[in-house]
């Protein structure tokens, strides 16, 4: 028996959270030169290591246009996957199940407001953390406040390189592509464990 489940947030339990189109429309730019002026930064403002307005002034430079302070919360409208909800509910007999998500400040926020993460036995939020996926650090740093060793760990990601990078670990880990596909997954990894 596993026992700690740990999911991304979104992709996995949360649906429209990729704000990147909306922001290149508004901002004119194709997404290849968005990702390009953001691509550093963002990887800091994910780890905590620069603010919101930071990150803002930097992207302002980099792309010659003056960029909004809530631009990037602006567009975020996250909706909870109520199946993968019920799911997580499931598994919460006998076992932690907490969220281990890459975000940024007014992400987490926002989910916090709307009562998102209540799911959750604890949150693991990258920009609380200083560490983000799919760093294996990420991963220890969770398994150590959980007081649990990888093998007795699931790991459900919707981005393949996060998932490899905690398989290495020793975590049993899951590709998320759909709510049916996953307690197909869920099942298999269970009778396999024995």
């Amino acid at each position: 028996m596993f026992k700690l489940y740990i999911f991304d947030m979104g992709g996995v339990v949360s649906r429209n959270t990729n704000i990147a189109p909306e922001v290149s429309a508004y901002l004119e730019f194709d997404g290849a030169e968005m990702i390009e002026f953001a691509r550093d930064d963002f990887k800091a403002l994910t780890t905590g290591a620069i603010s919101v307005e930071e990150f803002t002034r930097r992207f302002s430079l980099k792309s010659g246009r003056a960029i909004e302070n809530d631009l990037l919360s602006r567009f975020f409208h996250p909706e909870p996957d109520r199946d993968v909800v019920d799911t997580i509910a499931a598994l919460k007999n006998g076992a932690r199940v907490v969220a281990g998500t890459n975000t940024i400040a007014p992400h987490y926020n926002l989910h916090l407001q709307k009562g998102d993460y209540e799911i959750f036995d604890a949150v693991y939020a990258s920009h609380l953390m200083g560490l983000a996926k799919p760093d294996p650090a990420f991963y220890t740093y969770i398994l150590d406040r959980e007081g649990c060793s990888p093998d007795q760990a699931v790991f459900i990601d919707d981005v393949p390189d996060n998932v490899v990078a905690a398989e290495k670990l020793g975590i049993h880990s899951l590709v998320f592509t759909d709510v049916t596909k996953l307690k197909k997954d869920l099942t298999a990894l269970k009778l396999q464990a024995g």
